[in-house]
């Protein structure tokens, strides 16, 4: 049986099918890849996410910027663009030399979970992250359950991870020294479950 066979793209092809396309369009290695429609719950979550982090970063006078998930990051190791569901720069906004849309300094980056992309998140796309030399911490966020991970780079070789759970708790973001309500980061979303279990302290 003959093997299908597959497309693969230059990445000015990609950036031209990128801009005329109603959707988002994530690209690996020759591949263009559409990102798949998200819940109700993500689109609360990401944009409460956006918000605290611009609060946070406008009341210390931050240099930083946070930038929502309309904005993809190019991977030069991985050859690859991706979409965040938000993301902070410190100062400078470096961006690709063929696509000033296209940020490649973001030292946190934030991805709402789902079933479909929740392994890729922890996996692969971690992994692509981090060949990136600005990238320091990373927020995972269940869309279903008051659950946070937040992994924080210490230092060249050592990520450290801290998991928190349930609405009356708090997340500290370490590279960017804030700290974050779990009830802000959930607030108004939909048939929330209760965690199956606690840490406890």
């Amino acid at each position: 049986m003959a093997e299908k066979k597959i497309n693969l793209y230059s990445i000015a092809e990609y950036l031209e099918f990128e801009e005329n396309s109603e959707v988002k369009n994530e690209y690996e290695a020759g591949r263009i890849m559409a990102m798949s429609g998200g819940t109700l719950n993500h689109g609360i979550i990401g944009n409460n996410i956006n918000t605290e982090l611009n609060n946070s970063l406008k009341k210390k006078g931050s240099n930083c910027i946070a930038v929502n998930g309309d904005v993809r990051i190019w991977i030069e190791k991985a050859d690859s663009f991706v979409y965040p569901d938000a993301m902070i720069v410190c100062g400078e906004i470096k961006t690709y030399e063929n696509d000033k849309n296209a940020v490649i300094n973001p030292i946190l980056i934030v991805e709402v979970l789902s079933k479909s992309t929740g392994s890729y998140d922890r996996g692969d796309k971690f992994h692509k992250y981090c060949s990136l030399p600005s990238f320091k911490e990373y927020v995972l966020i269940d869309q279903n359950k008051p659950v946070i991970d937040v992994l924080f780079k210490e230092d060249s070789s050592y990520w450290k991870m801290s998991t928190t759970i349930g609405l009356d708790k708090s997340i500290i973001l370490n590279s960017i020294n804030c700290e974050i309500q779990l009830s802000d980061i959930y607030q108004n979303t939909q048939g929330l479950n209760a965690p199956p279990f606690k840490l406890e302290l």
